[in-house]
């Protein structure tokens, strides 16, 4: 038995969308350990906080991460508003809602290329981002941007979307319907991914549990965590909501979980465009936030992040704390890899789809 090796694999690699570096130690071509390194875009976000008003700095959460943009506003301000107990009127939460899983299929649609782009499938890369950009075209038309929404704040939103916007996003949905079959039928049917995915990167229910798992990485092993099933906020109680599952664990299986969750957000849209209450989309927010401390969850599209916000008495917090999704999934991602084949070091890696940005603030 010859001696081990290391490879360094990142921070900069053709299928790495972020800046992740792995010190890879392998005897022969088969991954025996490896070691994350994290810290190449730290900017000091939440710093910023002692230096921003709280109401201001609902632009700055919403900059920790492009992809999840929306989703750390509306955790930020949740927060925000469970420390100030202000009631966000239900229009605005129906409103968060629909543009909370808009993003959802921005991010798993983006997955989608990244994921095919991967395994050397350019056509279906480009399938899926052009399906993306049907997506970023509804977010432009009812918040004015494409990827930083800017429409989140403390005490609701900053405008509502017209009832004619409203059918005009459902029928665009309806008819991107065809386009969606096409690429999931792709991905679930065409021998060479099974062939890439099925059976490798491989965690058990009880290691998904035992390591701390979020989001569809945690689903793709059987593992029913959702926050959407719980005090999110939003609409999801009244909409019937189920997590989408899967048992084997494997990468296919977290594919599988991405995938099948496009629908879903579709068919959460169509609902809270047909349940949405008129009524005010904000309320009026009065003074500053207290000497406590709250903690919030959103279930953004890689998982569960938890949002810790401390006040003083000032137009300042004392402190903003973020745990993303990706923090919580690096620790089964070493476990995934362990064993693995050099080769499919990058497709287990694009199946968590790791956002390095979110993880340093």
């Amino acid at each position: 038995m010859g001696k081990n090796t290391i490879v360094p694999f990142g921070p900069q690699h053709p299928v790495l969308p972020e800046p992740v570096h792995l010190d890879l130690e392998l005897q022969d071509e088969k991954v025996v350990k490896a070691v994350p390194s994290i810290g190449y875009v730290h900017r000091g976000l939440e710093k910023l906080v002692e230096k921003r008003g709280f109401q201001e700095y609902v632009y700055v959460a919403e900059r920790v991460c492009g992809i999840c943009s929306f989703g750390h506003g509306w955790g930020y301000s949740k927060a925000v508003e469970g420390l100030m107990e202000i009631e966000v009127p239900k229009r605005a939460q129906y409103l968060r809602t629909i543009w909370h899983e808009l993003s959802r299929l921005h991010s798993h649609l983006l997955w989608a290329g990244l994921g095919a782009d991967g395994l050397g499938f350019e056509s279906l890369f480009m399938q899926s981002w052009r399906l993306r950009e049907t997506i970023l075209d509804m977010i432009e038309q009812t918040t004015g941007g494409r990827v930083i929404f800017s429409v989140c704040k403390v005490g609701g939103v900053r405008r509502d979307i017209s009832d004619a916007d409203l059918k005009d996003i459902v029928s665009r949905l309806g008819k991107m319907k065809k386009d969606i079959d096409g690429l999931v039928s792709l991905f679930l049917e065409d021998e060479t991914i099974h062939a890439r995915l099925k059976g490798v990167g491989t965690v058990t229910l009880q290691e998904a549990k035992e390591l701390g798992c979020v989001g569809p990485t945690a689903r793709g092993s059987g593992l029913a965590q959702d926050y959407r099933l719980g005090d999110e906020g939003g609409a999801y109680k009244e909409l019937g909501f189920t997590p989408v599952l899967e048992t084997d664990g494997d990468c296919f299986a977290r594919a599988k979980v991405r995938l099948r969750e496009i629908y879903q957000s579709v068919d959460l849209i169509k609902a809270c465009v047909e349940n949405i209450p008129a009524g005010d989309i904000a309320v009026p927010v009065k003074g500053f936030p207290p000497a406590a401390e709250y903690f919030a969850r959103v279930e953004q599209p890689r998982g569960e992040a938890l949002y810790y916000v401390k006040g003083n008495k000032t137009k300042n917090l004392e402190r903003f704390r973020l745990r993303t999704p990706t923090n919580a999934n690096l620790a089964v991602l070493v476990k995934m890899l362990q064993g693995c084949d050099l080769a499919d070091v990058p497709q287990i890696i694009l199946t968590i789809d790791p956002c390095i940005s979110c993880c340093e603030r």
